[in-house]
């Protein structure tokens, strides 16, 4: 019997170690992607203004 807990209490703390690690993964790969897109449109937006500064 305590054998079984033991088990299950290893087994629980193994997947919810699981659970935080893949979450804390994918936290940081939409904060990259977030990261990525925002540093796109200020590179778009750059250029337009460069482009209007230009025609003036």
């Amino acid at each position: 019997m305590e054998k079984m807990f033991c088990l299950g209490l290893a087994m629980g703390a193994l997947g919810g170690a699981l659970i935080v690690a893949n979450s804390c993964k994918m936290r940081s790969l939409v904060k990259k992607s977030q990261e990525d897109f925002l540093d796109k449109v200020n590179e778009i937006v750059d250029d337009r203004l460069e482009d209007m500064e230009k025609k003036k």
